[in-house]
């Protein structure tokens, strides 16, 4: 028996590992995790948890070589569970974490950490001075290194790693501007993917693919993932887990086959319009009125910037609209630096911090003049990219903040166009010019609350008159039953009081009569406790009661007929048995 059992319906932890000289170090990714068991064994290790969403997390890990278990350690953290293992040889490179050769679809290299190997002792490190010359090899431009005394997985993962250590960067944010890409699968893991459709979240079944380089943007910085295809095959979300982009799909890839990446350009340079007006809004407010920006959102038709700030004077947002078009105007050129996490240059940009799970380079993104950020994002690479912003006005935020509301680039000039579609609808149902159109809908208004208080006066009306019809008949029932489409709850509730159900049953209902609606039931309190249930199962609704009125929503009227004849039974039963 294990001594740590695997659990039902458990999952592998997402995992970055790097190798030194006398430890390799595991950091497993879970996020807020909790029962937390580690078990480290000389040639495996076993790694159970609960996620924050109570999911069942388990790794059984079999080493390449041995480990000391006593002089391993492991350490939790908010967002990940940090494992140490001594190495029983000091100074032997591992070339992979796991015994078998196969590269685990959860498992990932921490590129810039093994980039460290660089300053560690010299001894053993021939392997690695050999593929630092392949490295130059591939700045110089030249034909792809031979790999020949490897075996082809080893060649190609050892290709794949060596590759995104020289760029620490997605091709996405080394070249916002690429739109198509030949790459290359490295994994494809089976996976679920939660998505909104008709307001409803989804589960849909498919795969995680990371590649070795991508054009697609993963979410984050503020700004939304991107779209595109693989191939033929849609990706429908985009995520960093680390240094790599997992990509969701919903037809499996062969891990090692080529494909062409192409990106939703439109959404993509949207984006890119959106997040560098972001910047450019976010420094002069800074700069002219000493706004800091506390957070962002790129929202699907405009963004919000909010400001640490209670309120805005009058006249700078109009001010601040002024300015920041006429930067654009200035063609001012946007450039994207890489930078280790110790240049000095770091502790001089603005930034609200990294994500804990960063790995790679820093990357500033440079507005010539006026404002240095550390973003992730994918920017315009000039200013006069941006066409124009527009900003909409501001509103007040959460804890004592500002939001400024904003639109850039062709965002501007859709939203010009649907104004001007309902300006142009607006002219020709009020028969008046755009001028007039407020004048025009506040009459309007003021014209149907009238008439509704009209309308309600002449249905409060007729209820009374319909009931006192009902009750001056000689030949009435003891069953009142009432559809109209037009009508409300007082409505019903009025005929109800005026006829009395002491001794009558009435059924109530109003809206379409063959769909949903409202109804109600009122009657002598046992008779309506005994029916109200089975009338709500019959119009498949909603509804409660209490002292002999039982009421709510239908969701089919045209089943009416069935209440009544249940209604009619029931009187019928009742009267015999007092007989």
């Amino acid at each position: 028996m294990p001594k740590i059992p695997r659990p039902e319906n458990s999952q592998p932890a997402k995992a970055l590992w790097f190798d030194r000289s006398k430890y390799a170090y595991i950091n497993f990714i879970v996020e807020d995790s909790k029962d937390v068991q580690v078990d480290i064994q000389e040639n495996k290790m076993i790694f159970s948890c609960k996620s924050a969403d109570d999911t069942n997390v388990y790794n059984e890990i079999y080493f390449y070589d041995k480990v000391e278990p006593k002089d391993s350690r492991e350490r939790r953290y908010d967002r990940t569970i940090n494992v140490m293992l001594r190495k029983l040889k000091d100074k032997v490179a591992w070339p992979r974490l796991t015994k078998d050769t196969g590269k685990p679809c959860w498992l990932a290299v921490d590129f810039d950490n093994w980039r460290d190997w660089e300053k560690e002792e010299e001894d053993g490190m021939a392997e690695y001075e050999r593929y630092v010359d392949m490295l130059q090899d591939m700045k110089k431009g030249g034909a792809q290194p031979a790999m020949d005394d490897l075996d082809d997985l080893d060649r190609f993962v050892s290709y794949l790693v060596f590759c995104n250590t020289l760029n620490m960067a997605f091709r996405c944010q080394r070249d916002c501007y690429m739109q198509e890409f030949d790459t290359v699968v490295v994994s494809c893991c089976p996976a679920e993917l939660k998505l909104e459709n008709n307001g409803k979240k989804e589960k849909i079944k498919g795969f995680n693919v990371t590649l070795q380089d991508t054009i697609l943007f993963p979410e984050g910085g503020g700004q939304p993932d991107d779209r595109g295809l693989i191939g033929e095959v849609p990706v429908l979300r985009v995520t960093r887990e680390g240094a790599e982009a997992v990509h969701f799909v919903e037809s499996a890839l062969e891990v090692g086959s080529a494909v062409p990446l192409r990106v939703d350009w439109e959404r993509r340079f949207d984006h890119m319009q959106q997040h560098s007006g972001q910047h450019l809004i976010t420094a002069i407010a800074d700069s002219k009125f000493g706004y800091k920006t506390t957070s962002w959102e790129l929202g699907r038709q405009r963004s919000v910037i909010e400001l640490d700030t209670p309120s805005v004077k009058p006249g700078e947002m109009e001010e601040l609209e002024a300015v920041v078009n006429e930067k654009i105007r200035a063609h001012i050129p946007v450039t994207v630096q890489l930078l280790s996490a110790d240049d000095p240059t770091v502790e001089k940009v603005r930034s609200r911090g990294l994500p804990d799970d960063h790995a790679g380079p820093i990357r500033i993104v440079d507005i010539k003049g006026i404002d240095a950020n550390m973003c992730c994002g994918t920017h315009v690479s000039n200013l006069s990219h941006l066409q124009m912003i527009k900003i909409l006005g501001t509103e007040k935020g959460k804890k004592n903040k500002t939001n400024l509301i904003f639109l850039a680039g062709r965002r501007v000039l859709k939203f010009v166009e649907r104004s001007f579609s309902t300006e142009r609808a607006l002219t020709s149902l009020l028969k008046t010019g755009p001028e007039e159109h407020v004048e025009a809908v506040d009459k309007l208004q003021k014209s149907v609350k009238l008439l509704q208080k009209n309308n309600l006066n002449l249905l409060r009306d007729m209820a009374v008159l319909i009931a006192q019809n009902f009750k001056n008949n000689p030949n009435r029932g003891k069953v009142f039953s009432l559809h109209r489409k037009d009508g409300d709850n007082e409505f019903m509730n009025i005929i109800a009081n005026e006829i009395g159900t002491e001794d009558t049953v009435a059924f109530l209902t109003v809206g379409e009569e063959k769909g949903a609606g409202l109804f109600l039931l009122a009657g002598p309190v046992e008779t309506v406790d005994t029916l109200g249930p089975r009338v709500v199962d019959l119009l498949e609704g909603k509804g409660a009661g209490k002292k002999g009125r039982y009421q709510g929503k239908a969701g089919r009227l045209a089943r009416r007929g069935e209440v009544e004849a249940l209604l009619q039974q029931h009187t019928r039963l009742h009267s015999s048995e007092e007989e």
